[in-house]
């Protein structure tokens, strides 16, 4: 018997994973193989696949919000509220069992297909071309790579550059690197047309993409690159596109995706490009390419400048994916310092806001200067999307500088004949020698990354000021309580201990009231140094409140707080053995209580991980019992290492 399984709630935080770990526990104990698909506020987690679904007896819903139905077509479906989840999950799999569950009616597309419909609301021709370039870059890459090796390890200087001999072994590394490079314009035009109308698209648009890429066809000498493999890719799309809707005798149906519709699409593709539009374009391309190689002084400058910012706008978004693919393709047609450019910009952004969070750490709180060593890392390896916390955190400061640094770089590297043979940037092409004129490589991408660092800190105000790594706070403390908290944040949650210590632990609350237990736990946040201030911490717990009880049932509440007030990421224990009323969606009053407090900036990381982790644990009814019994916070603390 396998049954599988969805839980989802409005807020996407506790109920889901509670719901999701009493399903499972509760499919062992009866001998079940389950599986838990959540759908939290982190996004799905343990997705079901077709094959899950083909092979499941029955399938349970359990989730106050909607969740899509249509892929469990045919199967005995079961819905119900995440309470039942977690409440009654014994019954919710006995009712599979027993098979007293109706069959879901609905269609059953693929998981594929649910992709798709999501994917629709993207901007049709911006996909098309991007799932083009997602195939080609490979390419580009392996090829870039093994001519670079190719030309480093055996070649030979002479008076026109450097040449590998004919009889040399690495002449044959550099075919292997041609031939790659040969296939980029038919793969970019193939899988744009792919995109657009799916399998009977892929031989049109690559057979078209060849024609574009070879000149011989319509009269010319260079053909017409990348610009002619783009518009053979979309015209090979929806040539078939408008095929496929094309009325024919059932007879007929079964062969047209491989042999009708492949012919035809690829016949008007092709005599299109012959007769039509390969030389007009091709001309075009020639004159473009002409253009930028004869570019000197302030054109070329320009150029840099708008590809640079081009780059570090958007850190891996539409305007830098333009960039990119412009820079990649004038790699095939010879021309390298287009790309020389644009790989001196694309590490800047992440590499300068790295650099900008060591020299002045007064600017930063310790969240920051920790992504700071990550963005600095991601960098090296030319990963743009290494800035976009910062970016995301302070749009205003934060983009104009790395635009500024990225448009410096790009024009010292393109003034300076820097060349990237490669479609990637950042040091490591450097350093595997894929890039000519290594020196004013290294000397752009500094100066571009000091530009932002020394930019971004002027225009940043100081954070909140707090203490070094190694400061320990000296608050006055109640009598009893050893050693407060540090105020570092850790670098990584990975069990509720990180975050907790004996003294956040008061196993006798006083409070009578909700809010009086909320304001109980609150102060002993303050008295161990994690918050800036009380009153805007308690307006965040007290705002949740209001969105809907955090009293989970079976005697737990979680009150939890995002705020700019925490200084880092703590969890406070309580343990009130006669209860008090916190609202709780079965009537329990709460006697276990957990309130959690998260830095705003870090909402999004360690906010989740930590209500999934008490979530998951506080539903073993045993460990429950053991925190009620536990009536010094130093047993308390020992059981609470077990939350991981």
């Amino acid at each position: 018997m396998k049954v599988l399984a969805v839980t989802a709630c409005p807020v996407g935080i506790a109920h889901t994973y509670m719901a999701a770990e009493n399903l499972q526990k509760a499919a062992d104990e009866m001998g079940v193989d389950m599986k838990v698909e959540t759908q939290g506020s982190i996004g799905v987690e343990n997705a079901l696949t077709d094959k899950d679904i083909a092979e499941a007896d029955g399938i349970i819903i359990a989730s106050d919000k909607e969740v899509s139905k249509e892929r469990f077509g045919g199967k005995p479906l079961l819905v119900v509220g995440v309470q039942e989840g977690i409440r009654e999950p014994k019954r919710l799999i006995q009712r599979i069992i027993d098979k007293d569950v109706s069959v879901y009616t609905g269609s059953a597309p693929s998981s594929e297909t649910v992709k798709q419909q999501k994917k629709e609301k993207e901007n049709p021709v911006y996909r098309h071309l991007m799932n083009g370039v997602s195939y080609m870059i490979p390419f580009i890459v392996v090829g870039g790579l093994l001519i670079a090796i190719s030309l480093a390890l055996g070649g030979n200087d002479t008076p026109g550059g450097i040449v590998i001999p004919e009889d040399s072994f690495w002449k044959q590394i550099e075919a292997l690197g041609a031939a790659s490079f040969s296939f980029m314009v038919p793969i970019l035009a193939g899988f744009i047309a792919y995109s657009i109308a799916d399998r009977p698209g892929l031989a049109p648009g690559i057979i078209g993409g060849y024609i574009a890429a070879d000149g011989s066809f319509y009269g010319s000498e260079a053909g017409a690159g990348f610009i002619g493999g783009i518009i053979a890719g979309f015209l090979a799309g929806y040539v078939v596109l408008a095929i496929k809707k094309i009325k024919v005798p059932k007879v007929v149906q079964p062969v047209m995706p491989i042999i009708f519709i492949p012919i035809i699409g690829t016949l008007i593709v092709g005599l299109l490009f012959i007769f039509v539009i390969g030389a007009p374009v091709a001309g075009i391309f020639e004159g473009l390419t002409a253009w930028l190689e004869g570019m000197q002084g302030s054109s070329a400058v320009l150029l840099a400048v708008i590809l640079g910012s081009m780059i570090a706008i958007d850190m891996g978004g539409p305007f830098n994916k333009v960039a990119f693919l412009f820079g990649a393709a004038m790699i095939a047609e010879g021309n390298y310092e287009i790309m020389g450019a644009i790989a001196v910009a694309i590490c800047i952004p992440p590499l300068g806001m790295g650099l900008a969070t060591f020299i002045n750490k007064k600017k930063y709180q310790q969240a920051e200067r920790e992504t700071g060593k990550a963005s600095f890392t991601m960098g090296l390896f030319g990963i743009t999307e290494g800035a976009i916390p910062f970016a995301a955190q302070d749009p205003l400061r934060v983009i104009p500088s790395i635009v500024a640094g990225s448009a410096v770089g790009s024009v010292i590297a393109m003034l300076s004949s820097v060349g990237d043979r490669v479609a990637h940037g950042g040091p490591i092409v450097a350093v595997l020698g894929a890039v000519d004129n290594v020196l004013m490589f290294f000397v752009a991408a500094a100066i571009g990354m000091v530009v932002t660092a020394f930019m971004v800190n002027f225009l940043k105000k100081e954070a909140p000021a707090g203490p070094a790594r190694e400061e320990v706070m000296e608050t006055k403390k109640p009598a009893g309580q050893t050693e407060p908290v540090s105020k570092e944040a850790p670098q990584e949650i990975t069990k509720l201990t990180d975050i907790t210590t004996p003294e956040l632990i008061d196993t006798n609350i006083a409070g009578t009231t909700r809010d009086e237990v909320i304001e109980e736990l609150i102060q002993t946040l303050e008295q161990n140094g994690v918050l800036n201030s009380q009153s805007l911490f308690k307006e965040a717990i007290l705002n949740r409140e209001k969105e809907g009880t955090t009293g989970l049932g079976m005697n737990i509440a979680i009150p939890h707080g995002k705020s700019e007030a925490v200084k880092q990421p703590a969890v406070v224990f309580g343990r009130k053995p006669e209860g008090v009323d916190w609202k709780s969606v079965d009537g329990t009053s709460a006697k276990l209580i957990f309130m959690i407090a998260v830095p705003k900036e870090r909402e999004g990381e360690d906010h989740l991980k930590i209500l999934q982790m008490l979530s998951r644990k506080l539903m073993d009814e045993e460990f429950r019992n053991e925190l009620l019994k536990a009536d010094t916070r130093e047993d308390a603390y020992s059981l609470l290492k077990e939350v991981k």
